[in-house]
């Protein structure tokens, strides 16, 4: 009687394998995919911008030309050079201070960020005035989220910058 139920055991589980077994699917060639196009049948493109902090793109520039240009406005540019409006932007100013670790008894750097969400195209006079008393080298502006009015009621946001002081 155990004979006949492990005879039946295995051939069951030898009908079952073909089922259990996956089959290769084939391979789809790959099809272009053809120019988005408006609703009148018209080819459109993504619309690339370009911010700019006075006349410069994201870079490491000296302190004394960071501090000209603070009094500057953000520039946001698309491809055919039209400019387009800041509405607002956030500013992060990471401040690095070198301090003396206690417990190695080596010196080491403490890092700081400061920033705040601004509406407009430039930091405000307190703000420049007092990232001039403190600008040290080695320290980072951010310029994120930075939000341009486009088209009529429409907000694009635009590329985001980095500014190390050297």
């Amino acid at each position: 009687m155990r004979k006949c139920y492990l005879i039946s055991g295995i051939l069951l589980l030898m009908a079952s394998i073909p089922v259990l077994a996956q089959t290769a699917k084939p391979k789809k060639p790959a099809v272009k995919k053809p120019a988005t196009t408006a609703g009148n049948g018209t080819k459109t493109t993504t619309t690339r911008f370009r911010t700019t902090w006075g006349i410069f793109l994201a870079d490491t520039l000296p302190r004394p030309e960071i501090i000209k240009l603070l009094d500057s406005p953000l520039v946001v540019r698309d491809e055919k050079n039209i400019k387009y409006p800041v509405v607002s932007f956030q500013f992060t100013y990471e401040k690095r201070e070198a301090y003396l670790n206690d417990t190695t008894g080596k010196p080491a750097f403490y890092t700081e960020f400061v920033g705040d969400d601004f509406k407009g195209d430039r930091l405000p006079p307190f703000w420049v005035e007092r990232i001039k008393e403190m600008i040290e080298r080695n320290e980072v502006f951010y310029f994120d989220n930075i939000l341009i009015n486009y088209t009529g009621d429409k907000l694009y946001r635009a590329p985001k910058m980095r500014f190390n002081v050297r």
